[in-house]
């Protein structure tokens, strides 16, 4: 990143550099929740089937309450919005935690995991809005790339950190421990907010006044289909070769590959239509998906996996500049309602990759991943053409 690049004047901007760790911190529950909640709840209760019922519940949580904190935050701005959730999230895991030790019912488990998802803090909703704001029109695509950046290290280092406090303690201290280390770092990411100014209400729009933001969520929830195809996928293949070790690894092949596409999407400037780029890096995405249902090497398999995953936060990234134009004055709730769209096609994308995979073998998960991809980019042509009228 040299001197003027598009990274190195964001974050020369007062204030950036420390939302960016402060909402690094703020993001390491995203994974370390679910994976916590099966942890404690299993070991409470002994039910593998409660513990999912929870993480489902946590999901569902998250998903729902996305558009309404972007809706807030439209109105009245980030730093209460975040105060209230980070509240709201840290307060539920902890109570879970004590509920699995006090042996409380099990309907318990699940309402504090549904709350603890909904008040899960939208740091990337309010990283997109506040810098998206501050930044002009050629700046956006390394403003939202750091985003999607930042979130992928925090979803990376995050288990492997729980992991660590595992191994010295148990689950239920460690789950709490990062539930309020991350609701520090939200409330230090709201403070940090101030250091930037930020231009000052504008009249507000309406999410679906532009009938593409449909269609764009339609992309949006294919491509978080593609991505939760591959969440059944790569452990299955791990567990049908007998090496069910591997799946961490091949796991983190997915993640260094998203950022390292997040860091080149946003290190230069393009000069191509934002709705292009959407369609060719869906349409690179399922290409790159399809060899891994025919790969038997896993070194191979970790290299085309990793090339994959170079495609998921590109895209992201580009749908956020959709967002911008295709709901202006409303952005906040837009993203609220690409988080949603992307967790419920992940969940679809699963189901289908796990029905799949029992039929026809472990290769279709993949395929799954694929289609799903593809179909993205048949889809984001629609934008192509209506942007030709």
């Amino acid at each position: 990143m040299g001197r003027g690049t598009p990274y190195r004047m964001l974050l020369g901007m007062p204030g950036v550099r420390a939302q960016a760790v402060f909402g690094f911190l703020a993001q390491l529950t995203q994974q370390v929740a679910p994976v916590g909640m099966v942890l404690v709840v299993q070991s409470a209760t002994g039910s593998l089937a409660l513990a999912g019922l929870c993480v489902a519940a946590f999901s569902v949580g998250a998903g729902v309450a996305r558009p309404v904190q972007g809706r807030l935050i439209d109105r009245r701005g980030s730093r209460s919005v975040l105060a209230g959730a980070a509240f709201m999230h840290v307060a539920a895991l902890v109570a879970l935690v004590a509920c699995a030790s006090a042996g409380w019912p099990a309907w318990t488990f699940v309402s504090l995991a549904w709350i603890a998802g909904a008040g899960l803090p939208p740091i990337s909703v309010s990283m997109r809005f506040e810098w998206g704001r501050r930044v002009a029109d050629e700046g956006r695509t390394a403003a939202y790339s750091l985003v999607f950046l930042v979130q992928e290290l925090a979803m990376l280092v995050g288990p492997l950190v729980f992991g660590l406090m595992i191994a010295v303690a148990s689950s239920s201290l460690a789950l709490g421990v990062v539930a309020v280390a991350a609701g520090s770092g939200t409330l230090a990411f709201s403070r940090a907010l101030r250091a930037g100014r930020t231009p000052g209400a504008r009249q507000r729009g309406r999410v679906f006044a532009d009938r593409r933001m449909l269609v764009l969520l339609a992309v949006v929830l294919l491509l978080g289909g593609a991505f939760g195809a591959l969440q059944v996928g790569v452990p299955a293949l791990a567990i049908a070769r007998d090496i069910p070790v591997a799946t961490g690894v091949l796991v983190a092949a997915l993640s260094l590959g998203g950022i390292a596409g997040a860091a080149a999407y946003g290190a230069r400037s393009w000069g191509s239509a934002v709705q292009v780029r959407l369609v060719a890096l869906m349409l690179a995405l399922g290409v790159a998906l399809a060899p891994l249902a025919a790969i038997d090497a896993l070194p191979v398999f970790w290299v085309v996996l990793c090339a994959s995953g170079m495609m998921l936060n590109p895209a992201l990234t580009t749908s956020s500049l959709l967002v911008d134009e295709y709901a202006t004055g409303a952005q906040a709730e837009a993203f609220g309602w690409v988080s949603t769209a992307v967790s419920i096609g992940s969940a679809v994308g699963s189901g289908v990759a796990g029905v799949a995979g029992e039929r026809f073998g472990t290769s279709a998960p993949f395929l799954v991943a694929s289609v799903s991809a593809l179909l993205g980019a048949g889809m984001a042509t629609v934008l192509l053409r209506r942007r030709r009228r």
